[in-house]
């Protein structure tokens, strides 16, 4: 973590003359993220004063300025941008090798994802979690969020992988995004959602239903999409259904199930979900022919990231999961 780098014992690189202080780059990397001197003064733990002496001397040490203040607070120079990508891959590889020859490597377990809020895979996450070592440290991050803070998780947050959702009609802009983060994504997953709802629902019993028929109903929905590189109003027209004008929006998945329960017509759009689940909530699953929007899961990870044995065993649930709906 940067804020454990201040106390760290001084790493120091030189080559061709160039004397570069590693505690430096990465105070540097947390002005970027946070484009606030006092913001990152304040998550590194140190004063103002010593944190832009410490940028100064970067600046001066490389001859170019890395950063510039603008309305919108601090943003990296055109050298700053060069200097902060390559930087990102400098620190990723130290913490490899660092993480390579920890003398308790073998004796923490440590896992981190970031996903879609999924019953599917929050199901299979349950599942991975009952094959822990309780005889080893454990330290398992799992973070139920959209698809911008899943990439952004990865880039900027040290979590190792990601699960993003998106549309199959934005297929071209979330691969052009991979390309640009330097990303790799395998496909898990491809579906339609279906419609979520109690079983006391007036619509339970029928066998399938129209999106005409949803027009009375109040719609719950996770309230921040994303796509890349497209507005977040155009992005809200593709998901939402235009024959419902009522909705509630919500960030989590455990008040879902409590308004879908207990709200008389309301349903949501959902990927597959477990039995238990439904049978535990008292839902039903409806299928919507009309609904023809088409839905991509996909893993993604940084390039020539090497997954450890808890990766291969989460990756491993999520597949099994995904076998019971196919």
């Amino acid at each position: 973590m940067l804020n454990m780098f201040s106390v760290r014992k001084k790493q120091q690189i030189k080559e061709e003359g160039l004397f570069v202080n590693l505690s430096h780059i990465k105070y540097a990397l947390e002005v970027e993220k946070t484009q606030s001197i006092k913001r990152a003064a304040e998550n590194l733990f140190m004063g103002q004063p010593n944190l832009s002496r410490a940028i100064k001397e970067l600046e001066d040490s490389l001859g170019i300025t890395i950063f510039k203040r603008t309305s919108k607070g601090i943003t990296p120079t055109p050298n700053g941008e060069k200097f902060l990508h390559y930087a990102k891959k400098l620190m990723y590889h130290i913490d490899e090798v660092e993480n390579m020859f920890k003398t308790n490597r073998n004796e923490k377990q440590t896992f981190s994802v970031s996903v879609p809020r999924s019953s599917y895979i929050s199901t299979a996450f349950t599942e991975f979690s009952k094959d822990l070592d309780l005889n080893k440290q454990a330290e398992i991050y799992y973070k139920e969020t959209n698809s911008m803070r899943a990439i952004s998780n990865i880039l900027q947050k040290d979590y190792r992988l990601g699960i993003i959702r998106y549309q199959s009609t934005f297929d071209q802009y979330f691969k052009a995004m991979f390309h640009e983060k330097e990303l790799s994504s395998e496909l898990l997953y491809e579906f339609s959602y279906d419609a979520l709802m109690s079983a006391n629902n007036p619509l339970a019993s029928k066998d399938s239903i129209e999106l005409k028929e949803l027009s009375n109903h109040i719609e719950i929905a996770h309230s921040d999409p994303y796509v890349p590189f497209l507005p977040l109003l155009d992005v809200k027209r593709a998901e939402l259904s235009e024959f419902v004008d009522k909705r509630i929006f919500i960030f989590e998945r455990a008040t879902q199930f409590d308004l879908l329960t207990n709200v008389p017509n309301t349903f949501m759009w959902v990927s597959p979900i477990p039995k238990r689940i439904l049978d535990q909530y008292n839902l039903v699953i409806k299928n919507c022919p009309d609904n023809k929007k088409r839905y991509k899961d996909v893993l993604i990870y940084k390039k020539g990231y090497n997954f450890t044995e808890l990766d291969t065993k989460f990756i491993s649930q999520v597949n099994k999961s995904i076998s019971e709906f196919k």
